[in-house]
């Protein structure tokens, strides 16, 4: 998972390029480079680390060009190197920037290798660049190279190439990867995504798998899979600077935390009237399609996968609907069965998640009714694919730990919930109640960040331990799944979670003074159950921190007992989850680790 950005402009485009690198970081930041045109050579920096590094580079060298590409890297093949960071070139004439994996790179390599090309990384990006080069010099154009070599690549790219002999010219090509020209004044971009270049244009072409474009500082053309000229409409995005800056926050992470009670009223406004959701919010038709589902499938990814498992309960309790759950990675590989009438739900926030991608391609070739997606990206490949969708209206979310996005999902999949039941004329004074609540929960939200005092005298305890366990029941259970997964992710603790009446099924074992277990225990017929579970950790030496309603009382000995603000007992999983984001970010504080970036980790996954 890589970001690309190019550039064809009349104006100096080497600090553009950069700039836009740096924008695009979340998306991979092991190592970067950048190749620019300079008439009779071109200039190829990398560098090894963050993308200050080449930035380093270019200050030190002062490159001039006016055409050129460059990559910020999340390794796929290869180990983190200056040698496998792109651009990768060929022969000191063709240049390459990629984003994906080319899944027949062996034989691709093995074959270039019997042309007589050699391999100077061990990426299997390198090969574009040889495969370019190999059909230029048969005659052909860079823009005919590309197709013929398009012919050969099995699996998922973005590509950006220059070549030294057209210091005009730049030519890109998508397939299964998000790839966009951005339409500038006397200059034209290209970019993995809109954020990279929106200081420059907000003017935005989205090319489709297949599309082949050429791009000058002037014109550009775009080919479709069959090579006839197309035209893609433009769209207008204005993404402010304040979206995309900390402000006075010290990371993005802990920005995002405190923006989700304006996040999600985003989400919830326009779409809920009196004491009902209103009417077709997920598109044109869609609640007389509701009134038809009988089954319901859900394919998502780590935090997503989480939402999901959460919103599986209201479709149960408040649509009185079934729900199926699965990986994205996992469904297509477990021949699934699927019942007359049934929804296919995808969840992403970025809408370019290559497992959920492909999930839903697979799907569209059985028997459902419609595919629905929760995203929070309107240009993404996921919302252009799906029947209906929902944008959540979390804004950007740069923090590789998703904190905003998750919440917003959360409420998008209640709006559904609400959707689905009221299509079939169910449960009418739960969703008023619901409803009602909704409009409550920013504020909710509000109150439960000022747990944040609280929380940070309970981080130090946590922060000096090598493990952690997550409790929680019933509806609680993905939501502990979640906490479990922040610690991890940016502090680099490990942490598991269970349902708490599974801790005598293995994991008590586990318990030791050493052993920090958090719980989630709310006000509900399970809190009492919960409870002795706690009784059994505590017996055992385990100390306990539990977040809980303010009708939950315990001695919890040398741990803390921190009350939750009151909401519906429905929207509790969304309120609980904000004190276990602030709880994580704190503890990585603590450790310093790289909370926005955290090691081995991207952003927007769009390879398999």
């Amino acid at each position: 998972m890589c970001g690309i950005i190019a550039a064809a402009s009349t104006r100096n485009v080497g600090k553009l390029l950069v700039q836009g690198l740096h924008k695009m970081e979340y998306r991979g930041y092991d190592s970067a480079g950048i190749a620019l045109h300079q008439n009779e050579s071109i200039a190829h920096l990398r560098a090894l680390g963050k993308v200050q590094l080449l930035e380093n580079k270019m200050i030190a060298e002062k490159p001039k060009s006016k055409l050129g590409i460059a990559h910020t890297r999340w390794a796929t093949h290869g180990e983190p190197s200056e040698i496998n960071a792109h651009p990768h070139k060929s022969k000191d004439s063709v240049y390459i920037v990629h984003n994906g994996i080319i899944e027949n790179y062996v034989d691709l390599r093995e074959s270039l290798i019997g042309y007589g090309y050699e391999f100077s990384s061990q990426t299997d990006s390198e090969l574009i660049a040889h495969l370019l080069d190999l059909h230029m010099n048969e005659g052909n154009s860079m823009l005919d190279a590309m197709y013929l070599a398009k012919e050969k690549l099995e699996g998922a790219y973005a590509i950006a190439a220059i070549d030294i002999k057209d210091n005009t010219n730049l030519v890109v090509a998508r397939n299964k990867s998000p790839l966009l020209i951005g339409l500038g004044t006397d200059e034209m971009f290209a970019a993995s995504d809109p954020l990279a270049i929106a200081q420059m244009t907000n003017d935005f072409i989205f090319l489709e798998d297949g599309d082949v474009a050429e791009i000058s500082a002037n014109s550009y053309k775009i080919f479709d899979s069959s090579k006839k000229e197309v035209t893609r409409e433009v769209t207008h995005i204005d993404i402010s600077n304040q979206a995309t800056s900390k402000g006075d926050y010290r990371h993005f992470m802990e920005k995002e935390i405190y923006e989700q009670p304006e996040a999600v009223s985003n989400t919830i406004d326009g779409r809920i009237g009196g004491e009902d959701v209103l009417d077709n919010i997920f598109g044109l038709g869609s609640s007389d399609l509701f009134a038809k589902v009988k089954r319901i499938q859900i394919v998502a990814c780590g935090t997503s996968l989480h939402a999901g498992r959460v919103a599986a309960n209201w479709f149960s309790s408040i649509a009185e609907l079934p729900c199926q759950i699965d990986y994205a990675s996992e469904y297509r590989y477990r021949n699934p069965h699927v019942d007359d009438d049934s929804l296919i739900i995808t969840i992403s926030q970025s809408g370019e998640t290559a497992d959920t991608l492909a999930a839903l391609s697979y799907a569209k070739e059985k028997n459902y009714l419609a595919s629905l997606a929760i995203c929070n990206v309107p240009t993404s490949s996921l919302a252009r694919e799906s029947d209906f969708v929902l944008f959540t209206n979390a804004g950007p979310e740069i923090g590789v730990a998703s904190t905003k996005a998750f919440t917003t999902q959360l409420a998008a999949l209640m709006l559904l919930a609400l959707s689905l039941a009221k299509s079939k004329d169910l449960n009418p004074k739960l969703r008023g109640r619901i409803t009602n609540a909704l409009r409550l929960l920013p504020e909710i939200i509000s109150e439960s960040l000022l747990q944040k005092e609280q929380i940070v005298a309970i981080a130090p305890s946590i922060a000096n331990k090598d493990n952690a366990l997550f409790l929680g029941r019933g509806i609680f259970y993905p939501i502990a799944k979640e906490g479990a997964l922040k610690l991890k992710e940016i502090s680099y603790i490990h942490a598991e979670a269970y349902p708490a009446g599974e801790l005598k099924h293995g994991p008590l074992a586990l318990i030791d003074e050493n052993m920090p277990v958090i719980a989630l225990a709310p006000e509900s017929e399970i809190a009492e159950k919960l409870i002795s579970n706690l009784e059994e950790v505590k017996a055992r030496g385990g100390t306990l921190y539990v977040f809980a309603d303010p009708s939950v009382k315990m001695d919890v000995k040398a741990g803390e007992l921190v009350h939750m603000p009151k909401c519906d007992f429905f929207l509790t999983p969304i309120v609980y989850n904000i004190p276990l984001q602030i709880l994580s970010y704190e503890v990585a504080l603590l450790r310093g680790t790289d909370i926005d970036q955290p090691r081995n980790l991207a952003k927007s996954v769009t390879v398999e």
